[in-house]
């Protein structure tokens, strides 16, 4: 026996094949007696529909395009769960892409394939579009949501949490608990985050009258982080009595450098603070002080927002920053009760 199509289980239901079709069309109008006998002989026959189809008719593919810049960083497979659970209650499904910020070739390449793809949204999660390109999507009627990251492009809705607040929140404890040589390894200098951040830091310098110990770009990278450590470590005019790392995935790469190249101690020779509370932040191997990213916000915001796109042509773009918490942990010290 061959693939089991409409039409079988039309016959074993002794119904229409446009009545099988109504019954597994989500919003058209079927009874309820005749959708109870379609799905029992569909169950009978072990009848799949055949979603592909179904969009041809609905001009809806219930695909959702999760575009990444890269998932090393355990915040975004973290964010790639809870975003596909979260769709997947809304009879969504997502097809993840990987596309590189640094490659505008390679992200007209990702758009085609979102477009031959027919995707009913994107999501793009620290990934950024060119104009053109989010013009392309927009003419093929296909609303983006950015998350975690935000653009100069009035025409594109935005989710992040509170970068500059989160950052100036965290510079501010530091500061409040006695340290006064603060070093910053900031987030990529050419995104949103990596600049929103590093401006709260020396905001917050700035208002108690400091200069930063240093400002060096970790461009989220491992790597790049360890060599900033290795940096900050080798000056000769002391040493740094707290570091602001731009995220986790960098702070524990930073972490791990003093600790096991630079032999020192966290907090009692240099307090670490990072940003976005990953899972393992809270790990007693790190037990990291960190600005917790309201993650869940984040995420219902983004689904309500881009269902929003979908489903209303004439909503406005919206840019959402929501305000993080600053989690207290250990790689932090209060250096005036030390000194009492």
């Amino acid at each position: 026996m061959g693939k089991v199509t409409s039409l079988d289980v039309a016959r074993k239901a002794g119904v229409s094949q446009s009545a099988v079709s109504r019954t597994f069309t989500e919003g058209a109008s079927v009874s309820v007696g005749m959708a109870k006998k379609v799905r029992k002989a569909a169950d009978e026959l072990d009848y799949r529909p055949n979603i592909l189809a179904r969009s041809l008719i609905t001009g809806r593919s219930r695909i959702i395009a999760l575009v990444v810049g890269y998932l090393d960083n355990q915040f975004y497979p973290d964010a790639l769960e809870k975003l596909s659970r979260a769709l997947k209650e809304k009879g969504y499904h997502i097809l993840v892409f990987l596309a590189s910020n640094e490659s505008e070739q390679e992200a007209q390449k990702v758009v085609d394939e979102l477009i031959d793809y027919q995707v009913d949204g994107i999501i793009a999660a620290s990934v950024s579009l060119s104009h053109s390109l989010a013009k392309r999507c927009k003419t093929q009627n296909i609303p983006i949501m950015l998350f975690n990251r935000r653009q100069d492009n009035p025409s594109l809705s935005s989710v992040t949490s509170n970068n500059f607040l989160g950052a100036k929140k965290a510079t501010e404890y530091l500061l409040a608990t006695g340290h006064r040589k603060l070093a910053h390894i900031s987030g990529w200098s050419e995104t949103s985050t990596g600049r929103e951040r590093a401006a709260g830091f020396t905001c917050a310098l700035e208002k108690f009258g400091l200069e930063p110990y240093d400002i060096i770009d970790g461009m989220y990278n491992r790597e790049k982080a360890i060599e900033a450590t290795r940096k900050l470590f080798s000056k000769k005019t002391g040493l740094p009595d707290a570091i602001f790392v731009g995220n986790d995935h960098m702070c524990f790469a930073v972490m791990d450098s003093i600790r096991y190249d630079m032999g020192l101690r966290i907090p009692e020779d240099v307090s670490i603070v990072g940003f976005d509370d990953v899972p393992l932040s809270s790990w007693p191997a790190y037990n990291l002080t960190t600005v917790r990213q309201p993650i869940n916000k984040m995420i219902q915001s983004t689904i309500k927002g881009l269902m929003d796109l979908i489903h209303n042509d004439l909503t406005e773009p919206k840019q959402l920053q929501l305000e993080g918490k600053l989690i207290v942990r250990g790689t932090t010290t209060n250096r005036v009760k030390e000194k009492e």
